[in-house]
């Protein structure tokens, strides 16, 4: 399993400060990426724009990723939905 695991946050249904409180557990020590699909990716800005704004002052954004992913349907049928991987840095030292 590769080491970068660790420092990704998936972004689910919980309240956005769950995500803020476990993603600025790795942030102390590396970047942290916030991963997050279909109606999830507005929360995970969210727990973004709260990181940077007002938990921990001096990071910012990285590299930011939005795709589409294809899934296949119980019913046999195929959706799109989108994704996005949003890397904050921890702060300069």
């Amino acid at each position: 399993m590769p080491k970068e695991d660790d420092s990704k946050v998936f972004i689910g249904k919980k309240k956005s400060m769950s995500y803020v409180m476990a993603a600025m557990v790795v942030l102390n020590e590396k970047p942290v990426r916030l991963l997050a699909r279909g109606r999830s990716i507005s929360r995970a800005v969210d727990v973004a724009e709260i990181l940077i704004n007002k938990f921990v002052s001096g990071s910012s954004y990285g590299e930011i990723l939005i795709g589409t992913e294809t899934i296949t349907n119980r019913d046999g049928t195929n959706s799109n939905v989108s994704s996005i991987e949003i890397e904050i840095l921890p702060p300069k030292k």
